[in-house]
């Protein structure tokens, strides 16, 4: 299992203060963003980790995380020239995935639950984790049956057909890179992830699991300033890096 942090972006709900830093390297308490994903990744066990970043902030993560030594990890980097869509960081890290599978997590989400076992227990296909949220039309939206099955997948839907929001972890096998290269462009212009997940759905090969404890996209003011509060009181025992 290899693993990709997605920490592009230009972060323009976060200006002025991502006009000269990277979100994903704001602080959040007492760590920078991307510590918490890097904690998901390396608590799993996941020991070769890309981070995607755009091409103006690279010297900055290269300053902060160096060459993972520090973290026992080893660590590759590569440029997302401009956002795409979440799905092109598969074509991205083509080389780096080889035939391997790969756990991807966004560089601005943290998650309270841990899913090592998950991670470290998965074969083949496809795993998405869920959330039940209260305006689930903001993400993309999985409808599922009595066994939390996936029946559909939408991205940002005007009516969605429940209230379970697919956070930003995902775990697929090596043909994801052939998915994400025969994927097309949204309406929004953008390669949407959704669209590999339903490939994987359509195959019968989709697995949801249920995410139990807080999970924070942290990429507005209010969703940074509960992070922030949520960190300091629940997070720090649970912390690796």
């Amino acid at each position: 299992m290899r693993g990709i942090i997605l920490a592009g972006g230009s972060a323009t709900r976060l200006r002025p203060c991502t006009k000269i830093a990277s979100k994903q390297l704001l602080p959040v308490y007492n760590r920078p963003m991307i510590y918490y994903p890097l904690n998901t990744l390396i608590k799993a066990g996941i020991k070769e980790i890309l981070i995607i970043v755009a091409p103006e902030r690279a010297g900055d993560y290269l300053n902060l995380l160096g060459s993972g030594k520090e973290f026992g990890v080893k660590f590759t980097y590569e440029i997302q020239d401009q956002p795409k869509g979440l799905a092109e960081a598969f074509m991205i890290g083509e080389n780096f995935i080889d035939q391997e599978s790969v756990c991807m997590i966004l560089g601005d989400n943290i998650f309270e639950d841990d899913f090592s076992k998950e991670i470290i227990n998965f074969k083949s296909g496809g795993k998405v984790f869920a959330k039940a949220v209260p305006d689930p039309e903001r993400f993309g939206v999985v409808e599922v049956d009595d066994n939390f099955k996936a029946i559909s997948i939408v991205e940002k839907p005007k009516e969605p057909k429940s209230n379970l929001a697919l956070t930003g972890l995902y775990i697929f096998d090596s043909r994801v890179v052939g998915f994400a290269k025969e994927a097309k462009p949204s309406a929004r212009g953008e390669l949407e992830i959704t669209e590999l997940q339903n490939r994987y759905l359509k195959l019968n090969e989709l697995e949801v699991v249920k995410v139990e404890g807080e999970w924070i996209d942290a990429g507005t003011f209010d969703s940074l300033l509960k992070a922030q509060n949520f960190v300091k009181e629940k997070m720090q025992d649970k912390m690796v890096i």
